[in-house]
């Protein structure tokens, strides 16, 4: 029997999230080690993946299927295509960055009355979101998709609500009101669409007697499995609601600025780096591969969702005056980029989408990961409170900036390719929209310049006047990022080899082929 090596992937996270958190309360440095020697041993682990994943070869590889539960038909079934093999890479390589700039976000927490926060916790709920997103993305059976799609909401309600940001305006009482606040809204949110989903999930068995994606998506394509069109259509409504709320798609948004404003800023990047990309992933896997006909027939209005969420997130962003909701509000703009993509059902906006994923997972990480030493600093979110910390953190400053650039998609940077190919995809089938969702760049070179003019140029404020530049630690987490972002921006290659492949059996699976260009016959 060969090596289990998605199987692997997934519970070496996991067995390192308990160990991590049966560390003694006085070893709380040896837990941060441990922590982060597991996430590095998980990424070369994905490493071994990538490499052993053949992008011309099947569908989906490394493949593991075992009984689970007989009477019901779900299986243990793991398998990944390119589409998956890209995010388990991108979430494995996040993960020991988000360690690493958390490393002192959960250290212990002196009031008033002595309170303390379990620095173990902070780290093993890390590594168990990991491990979930992880096995999400490898998951061919419904049944355990879903269960692991749900289960994420738990560790991440903890480090929303128990471990969320010290910077607040109006002190510590109303930072624990406002983190409490974030975390329930976003576990309720989530959870109403995982019910809905999981109602969609039955309904989806009673049609087709298995969980099996793989099966189920062959007789839908052979033509051994009908589903009335009504029928299909409900059980994707209940998929993709759950998908739009995780993504996440306008009006289904409002939880993520809560969420990323009062969490730490590795958090933020976890919340919208790492889970976040679940619901832009399963809309390709599940929602087009299993409801093809319903894809199609929903495409109009997912694309103007897609469409309003990218100019009302940019638009929102403008007008921010705190650095994380300002991040947060650019992420609902770029997750509309995303969708758009995916709906436009073109190979080029497919692929697009696909690769904007992983560079915005990098170039968000990057951002707000910087965002996060600034405000650490200063002891503030707000962005009128910072000023001329160009001329005191030269380093910093420059990381931010181009952390911001990558934000709005420069060329040269990572995002741009894919935020290029998004738009071409959609142009070649819908114009319209395509010239709409271009403001989204404006806006975004708006909000971003705006934030950098405001918080690093002009006089130094005497807050910041004896800002530190970043550490030898912080500098280990910026740099390898922003070297990705320059290197995928003038060679995005080895990630579109991995992915086309796989944007090619969707769009088949669709019954979808690229608008031919119209080209005038010569006189």
């Amino acid at each position: 029997m060969s090596f289990p090596l998605l199987t692997a992937t997934a519970v070496l996270p996991a067995i390192g999230a308990i160990a991590t958190a049966a560390v003694p309360a006085a070893r709380r440095t040896a837990a941060k080690w441990l922590a982060l020697l597991v996430s590095l041993a998980t990424l070369a682990l994905a490493i071994v993946v990538l490499v052993r994943f053949d992008p011309d070869g099947d569908r989906y590889q490394l493949t593991e299927s075992h009984a689970w539960i007989k009477d019901f038909g779900v299986r243990y079934e793991l398998g990944v295509d390119g589409i998956g093999v890209a995010l388990l890479a991108l979430t494995a390589l996040l993960i020991p960055f988000i360690i690493l700039a958390g490393w002192h976000d959960a250290d212990p927490l002196e009031t008033g009355n002595k309170r303390w926060r379990p620095t173990q916790g902070f780290f093993a709920l890390i590594l168990a979101v990991e491990a979930m997103v992880i096995i999400s993305f490898e998951a061919t059976d419904v049944f355990l998709f879903y269960i692991f799609f749900e289960a994420m909401l738990i560790p991440m309600y903890f480090l929303i609500g128990g471990f969320g940001d010290r910077a607040h305006e109006h002190g510590e009482e109303a930072a624990s009101t406002q983190r409490s606040y974030a975390a329930v809204k976003f576990l309720l949110y989530n959870l109403v669409g995982g019910l809905i989903m999981l109602a969609a999930v039955i309904g989806l068995y009673v049609v087709a007697g298995n969980f099996s994606l793989q099966e189920i998506a062959e007789a839908r394509a052979n033509g051994s499995l009908h589903m009335a069109t009504s029928t299909e259509r409900w059980l994707f409504l209940g998929f993709f609601f759950a998908f739009a709320v995780k993504a996440p798609l306008w009006p289904l948004h409002t939880w993520l600025p809560n969420a990323m404003g009062e969490a730490t800023a590795p958090v933020a990047v976890l919340i919208t780096a790492v889970v976040d990309k679940v619901g832009t992933f399963a809309m390709l896997r599940y929602c087009l591969q299993l409801f093809p006909e319903a894809s199609k027939w929903a495409t109009p209005a997912i694309l103007v969702l897609a469409l309003i969420s990218i100019v009302y997130g940019a638009l929102l962003a403008v007008g921010q005056r705190d650095i994380k909701r300002l991040v947060a509000y650019a992420s609902i703009s770029h997750f509309g980029f995303i969708i758009l993509g995916i709906f436009a059902m073109t190979s080029q906006g497919q692929s697009g989408a696909t690769l904007y994923m992983v560079n915005h997972g990098i170039s968000t990480a990057a951002l707000m990961l910087v965002a996060g030493f600034l405000i650490s600093r200063r002891g503030s979110r707000l962005i009128a409170d910072y000023g001329g910390v160009q001329k005191v953190a030269p380093v910093l400053a420059g990381t931010f900036l181009i952390g911001g650039l990558a934000t709005l998609s420069l060329p040269g940077l990572a995002p741009f390719v894919s935020e290029f190919l998004v738009l071409v995809g959609t142009f070649a089938r819908y114009p319209a929209i395509g010239i709409i969702a271009t403001f989204g760049i404006v806006l975004a070179a708006l909000y971003v310049l705006v934030l950098y003019q405001r918080t690093m140029t002009g006089p130094v404020k005497p807050e910041v006047s004896s800002m530190p530049d970043l550490r030898a630690r912080e500098l280990v987490v910026v740099t390898p990022l922003i070297i990705l972002l320059i290197f995928l921006g003038v060679y995005p290659k080895p990630v579109t080899d991995i992915v086309n492949p796989a944007v090619k059996s969707t769009l088949s699976d669709v019954h979808k082929k690229d608008p031919q260009p119209e080209v005038e016959a010569a006189k």
